[in-house]
C-alpha cells in the first residue's frame, strides 16, 4: 500500500498551475494539528463508520494513545489530495491505479468526551449556542431538526435513546475495499482489546459505473463545497473565489475549525483544548429511489394538466428543477431546457448566480439547489431592494460536507440487494465550528422552513430532503412573475439516525489520551470585544458567570449569570413601536442600541460615554460587563458581579 503523503517530496507539493509563493501563502495546508477529514476532505470511495461505546475510561484513553499516531492530518490528506487530483487529470478523469491509501479519523459526542475527561468537557454552556446543542445532542433536538413523525428517534439505527450509547465515531475511508478491509480488521482488534464495544457500523462506498459521483436518485454529488481561505488558492482577478474553481467562493477558516476567523459572529466561547478541531454532524439519510421517481411522474401531470408547463416537460425536466441541476451536475440556471454534461475529468459547473432570478421562475425557490444554498439571489422578502450579500450574510451558514452513498442501487432487472426496500442512502457527514448557526440554522429554517424565503404563497419546504407538504411551483415562465401551482410532496428521505460529535486537533487527542483536560475545560476566560462589534440575535459573550445578549424580542441588552437568570437590563420597553435591531460597540468604545432607521434608543443623551478609541468591551469571570477604556480604567459597567 502507497502512503504518498510519508513521501517527502509530496509533504509540500505545488499544485499544478500554482506557483511555490502561492503555496507558501496557504499555511492551513500544512497543518498537522488539524484532522485530515475536514478542510481536506479523504474522499475515498469506500468508508466506514464505527460507532463506539466506551466500556472502561482508563482503557479508552489508552486505545486512544494508540489510535491517533494513526489518525491523518491536513497536511497528509492535502499532499496526497493534489497529487492524486494532478494523476487524474493527466488521465482524463482516470482514478491513478498506483495512488492508494487509507485514512482516519475520530471523534467524541457529549457522552464521549465526559467519560474521557472524567467530569463535564466544557463548563460555560449557555442557552442556545452550540455548546447547548452538543450537550443535548441531535435527538433530543429532534423538533428542531424536522427529525418528528417518519424522522423520529424512536425509529433511529444510532444515536438514540433506545440504542447503545454513542461515545465514539472511528472513520476508516480508502481506496480499495481490500484495503479497508485490512485497516477495519486492526481497528477491531484494537477496539476489544481496550474494552470498547461496538455500537453500530455505517458502511458508504462510491456508487459503481456510470453511477459513480451520484447520489441513489440519480444526481452528481458534492458539486457546490466551498474553498477555505488559507487552504485553497484565491483566484488573482476574483479573490473572493477559488482559482481555477470558477463559483467557488473561499470562506474563513473559522467557520469550519474552531479558533480560526469567521465571516460575520462571533466565534463561541469554547475552552482552549477545542481550538483547531470542529463539530462534525453524522446523519443516515435513507432514500425510497422508486417512490420519489413515481411522485416526479405525478406531479408532473398536474403541472400539464394545470398547463403550467410545456407540453414536451418530462420527468427529467422536472426532477432536475426540483433539484435545481440536471443529472449531469449542469445547473437549471444556466441550462433551463437541457443536460449539458461536462466533460471527462473536468469539474461540475458551479459558477451560478441567481441575482436576476430571486422569485425562482427558472430555478424554483423551493429546490435543493436554492434551499441549501441560496448564492446571490436570497431576498428574504419580496420586498427587500437587493438580495443579501453572500460575504457577511450567508458565507457564515456553509457546510463543509463529506457525504458517500451507502447501499446498492435500486434496478429492477437486479436481485434482492437492488430492489425497492434494500437500504440505501446517504450518509451525510458535515464539519462547522457552529452546529446552531451552522447546521441546525440550514436544517431548521431553510430546508424545512416552509415559508423561506418569505412568498406568498408559501414556498414550501426543499423538495427533495423536507418533510414534504405543499410547495409552489412556478408557471408561465418568466413573463408571470407570481404565478404558481401547487404540489403535493410526500417524502421520500428519512433521517435514520444522528449524532453530534466533536473532531479534536491531534494536540487535544494526546491531552484527552492523557487525561490531561480538567473537568470543565479550563478556568473560565474573559470574553473581550474590540470596537467595532456588532451583537446581533443569537451572538452571546460569555464568560460563564456574565452572558451578555441582544433579545431581539424586547430590543433590549441583557446580562444572564450561569443559571440564565436574568440579572441586568438595558430596561427599554419592549411596547416600543421600533424596537432596537441590534447593539453596536462603536469605534468610539460607546455601546449603542440603535433601531431601523438608526436613531439610538439608549443610552440616554445624557448618559452617552463620549469618544474613547482603544476602549473594549468585556466579560469580565466576575459576572460584571464593562468597557475599559485604553488605559485600562472602567468607563462603564453592568454592576453585576457575583
Amino acid at each position: 500500500m502507497t502512503r504518498i503523503a510519508a513521501d517527502p517530496a509530496a509533504v509540500n507539493p505545488v499544485v499544478p498551475g500554482q506557483t511555490t509563493a502561492a503555496a507558501a501563502a496557504l499555511p492551513l495546508r500544512e497543518s498537522a494539528e488539524i484532522q485530515g477529514d475536514i478542510l481536506a476532505g479523504f474522499k475515498k470511495d469506500y468508508v466506514q463508520l464505527l460507532f463506539l461505546t466506551i466500556g472502561d475510561p482508563v482503557q479508552a484513553r489508552r486505545w486512544l494513545a494508540r489510535l491517533r499516531h494513526r489518525i491523518a492530518t491536513t497536511r497528509d490528506v492535502a499532499a496526497f489530495n493534489a497529487t492524486f487530483s494532478a494523476a487524474r487529470r493527466n488521465a482524463a478523469g482516470t482514478d491513478p491505479a498506483s495512488l492508494r491509501t487509507v485514512w482516519r479519523s475520530v471523534s467524541f459526542t457529549y457522552p464521549g468526551l465526559e467519560q474521557l475527561v472524567g467530569g463535564p468537557p466544557i463548563a460555560d454552556v449557555p442557552n442556545g449556542t452550540t455548546q447547548d446543542a452538543f450537550v443535548q445532542g441531535a435527538a433530543a433536538r429532534k423538533e428542531l431538526l424536522g427529525d418528528t413523525e417518519a424522522n423520529d428517534p424512536s425509529q433511529w439505527l444510532f444515536g438514540a435513546q433506545h440504542s447503545d450509547p454513542v461515545h465514539v465515531v472511528l472513520t476508516v475511508a480508502a481506496d480499495r475495499a481490500a484495503d479497508l478491509g485490512t485497516a477495519l480488521a486492526r481497528e477491531r482488534e484494537e477496539i476489544a482489546a481496550h474494552r470498547l464495544a461496538i455500537a453500530f457500523e455505517q458502511a458508504g462506498a462510491t456508487l459503481e459505473g456510470h453511477r459513480r459521483g451520484e447520489e441513489h436518485f440519480g444526481f452528481k454529488d458534492g458539486i457546490s463545497q466551498p474553498a477555505v481561505a488559507d487552504f485553497d488558492e484565491p483566484d488573482p482577478a476574483r479573490p473572493e473565489y477559488q482559482k481555477d474553481k470558477p463559483g467557488t467562493r473561499i470562506i474563513p477558516s473559522g467557520e469550519f475549525v474552531v479558533g480560526h476567523p469567521t465571516d460575520h459572529r462571533r466565534s463561541a466561547s469554547l475552552p482552549d483544548w477545542m481550538a483547531d478541531g470542529s463539530f462534525q454532524v453524522v446523519r443516515r439519510l435513507a432514500q425510497d429511489v422508486p417512490g420519489w421517481w413515481a411522485q416526479v411522474a405525478d406531479q408532473l401531470k398536474v403541472l400539464k394538466d394545470a398547463k403550467a408547463v410545456p407540453d414536451t416537460a418530462t420527468t427529467e425536466w422536472l426532477a432536475a428543477r426540483l433539484f435545481g441541476r440536471w443529472r449531469s451536475g449542469a445547473p437549471v440556471a444556466k441550462s433551463p431546457d437541457v443536460d449539458v454534461p461536462t466533460l471527462p475529468g473536468a469539474d461540475a459547473d458551479n459558477d451560478i448566480s441567481y441575482r436576476d432570478d430571486p422569485d425562482g421562475r427558472i430555478t424554483p425557490l423551493c429546490s435543493h439547489a436554492r434551499k441549501v444554498n441560496p448564492r446571490d439571489g436570497l431576498k428574504v422578502r419580496t420586498t427587500d431592494p437587493e438580495p443579501l450579500a453572500e460575504k457577511g450574510a450567508l458565507d457564515g451558514r456553509r457546510l463543509m460536507r463529506r457525504g458517500i452513498p451507502y447501499g446498492m442501487p435500486f434496478d429492477p432487472a437486479g436481485g434482492e440487494a437492488n430492489g425497492p426496500d434494500a437500504p440505501r442512502g446517504l450518509v451525510f457527514v458535515s464539519y462547522q465550528a457552529d452546529l446552531v448557526q451552522q447546521f441546525e440554522f440550514v436544517q431548521r429554517t431553510w430546508i424545512e422552513g416552509a415559508d423561506f424565503p418569505e412568498r406568498s404563497p408559501q414556498v414550501g419546504r426543499d423538495a427533495v430532503i423536507g418533510r414534504g407538504g405543499q410547495v409552489a411551483f412556478p408557471s408561465g415562465g418568466t413573463e408571470t412573475p407570481t404565478a404558481s401551482v401547487e404540489l403535493s410532496l410526500r417524502q421520500f428521505v428519512r433521517t435514520e439516525g444522528c449524532v453530534y460529535a466533536f473532531t479534536p486537533s491531534l494536540p487535544a487527542l494526546k491531552q484527552l489520551a492523557d487525561g490531561t483536560i480538567p473537568p470543565g475545560g479550563g478556568p473560565a476566560k474573559e470574553q473581550v470585544l474590540t470596537a467595532p462589534e456588532l451583537i446581533q440575535r443569537g451572538d452571546v459573550i460569555s464568560s460563564h458567570k456574565a452572558r451578555l445578549r441582544f433579545n431581539d424580542l424586547t430590543g433590549n441588552l441583557v446580562v444572564h449569570d450561569e443559571n440564565e437568570r436574568e440579572i441586568w437590563s438595558t430596561g427599554l420597553d419592549p411596547a416600543l413601536e421600533f424596537k432596537a435591531v441590534r447593539a453596536e460597540f462603536t469605534a468610539d468604545g460607546e455601546l449603542l442600541l440603535p433601531n431601523t432607521d438608526g436613531e439610538v434608543l439608549w443610552p440616554p443623551e445624557g448618559e452617552r460615554l463620549g469618544s474613547h478609541p482603544g476602549a473594549v468591551l468585556v466579560g469580565q469571570t466576575d459576572g460584571d460587563g464593562v468597557i475599559r477604556a485604553a488605559d485600562g480604567s472602567v468607563l462603564w459597567h453592568t454592576g453585576t458581579a457575583h
